[in-house]
């Protein structure tokens, strides 16, 4: 498994993000076989997150830091403290985990966290976005490697391998493991899918499947998106404004230079129907030769009656959370499992 950490040896440091699953500890286990054989390895760090929500996790991060420790690693319990929410715990819990996993990193230099997300994860993740009818970015589901925050990565070397083979890895090397019980708990969404995966095998939506859903879904995803980059550098501009008469651009190209233009002035995931509304407001603008404006994801959007089209930072207020560094945003650029 070590071509799964291929491009990985020129950082100067990475940050595991080990739970003590056995998912987690076969990415530790991993990664320090790999790192040993280097004649000049990434300093390898590692990261628990203690979220404070069940009597047992400190003793979880115990069991990571005596494995780390065995394996020559240096060991950190980062922890969640304060209040803790009442509603949507896993999304609010997630978002504090890369948060603080995010500023460990920085603190170690380390410019890529890398987390145990398997084969299965990226199938749960595939079926739960067809579910919830996401575009063709999200059924190509998790990326092996995304950017968290501006000089933080977040990288997934195991997403091509099974979990039970993690599972067997951890018994043959004899490795500790503890079991998280809300994986099971079918308050959980995803949770929920595990519980029916016979019954979705059955209907052909087995992991394989899924999977070839997910690749294609990934080469026709990058395929547009190399094709609106390629639009966007022969637009002409006028300053900060792009010309869009004549241009006859595709509804899809379109709403992928909004996306570009957006995030790069407040950088978060966009939810794909309100961009999609922005798209269908704009072409429908750009056809009557009418101005038109517009605020989304803390941007402001004109066109103007010539067809120029700016994106600018909207008003303080309106971007007043991403100004205070919400930790969700983090959390959305992460995407896929938690």
């Amino acid at each position: 498994m070590a071509a799964a950490f291929a491009g990985l040896e020129a950082a100067p440091a990475l940050l595991l993000a080990v739970s003590g699953g056995p998912d987690s500890m076969a990415l530790m286990w991993l990664a320090a076989r790999w790192a040993a054989a280097l004649p000049h390895a990434p300093k390898l760090h590692v990261a628990t997150v203690d979220h404070g929500l069940r009597p047992e996790s400190a003793a979880e991060a115990g069991l990571v830091a005596a494995a780390a420790g065995t394996l020559g690693l240096p060991h950190a319990t980062l922890a969640w403290t304060g209040d803790k929410p009442r509603t949507r715990i896993q999304e609010r819990a997630r978002a504090a985990r890369y948060a603080l996993l995010a500023a460990y990193a920085r603190a170690v230099g380390a410019p890529k966290i890398l987390t145990a997300h398997h084969a299965d994860d990226q199938a749960e993740t595939v079926l739960m976005r067809l579910t919830r009818g996401s575009g063709i970015g999200g059924l190509a589901g998790m990326r092996r490697e995304t950017p968290l925050e501006p000089d933080v990565a977040l990288v997934r070397p195991l997403l091509d391998v099974p979990k039970d083979a993690l599972v067997a890895l951890c018994a043959a090397a004899g490795l500790a493991t503890v079991d998280d019980p809300s994986n099971r708990d079918p308050a959980y969404a995803r949770a929920r899918l595990r519980g029916r995966r016979a019954e979705l095998a059955g209907l052909g939506l087995d992991p394989p499947a899924l999977l070839r859903l997910a690749r294609r879904a990934a080469r026709a995803d990058d395929a547009l998106e190399a094709e609106a980059a390629r639009v966007a550098a022969a637009l002409p501009s006028e300053g900060d404004a792009l010309q869009l008469a004549g241009s006859d651009l595709q509804p899809e190209i379109l709403l992928r230079l909004l996306r570009r233009k957006i995030e790069a002035i407040a950088p978060g995931r966009l939810r794909l129907e309100r961009l999609e509304r922005l798209t269908e407001a704009l072409a429908a603008a750009l056809a009557d030769g009418r101005p038109h404006r517009a605020t989304l994801g803390g941007a402001r959007i004109v066109l103007g009656a010539d067809a120029s089209l700016a994106v600018t930072p909207a008003p303080a207020r309106r971007v007043h959370r991403a100004a205070q560094g919400d930790p969700s945003r983090a959390a959305q650029r992460a995407g896929g499992a938690g």
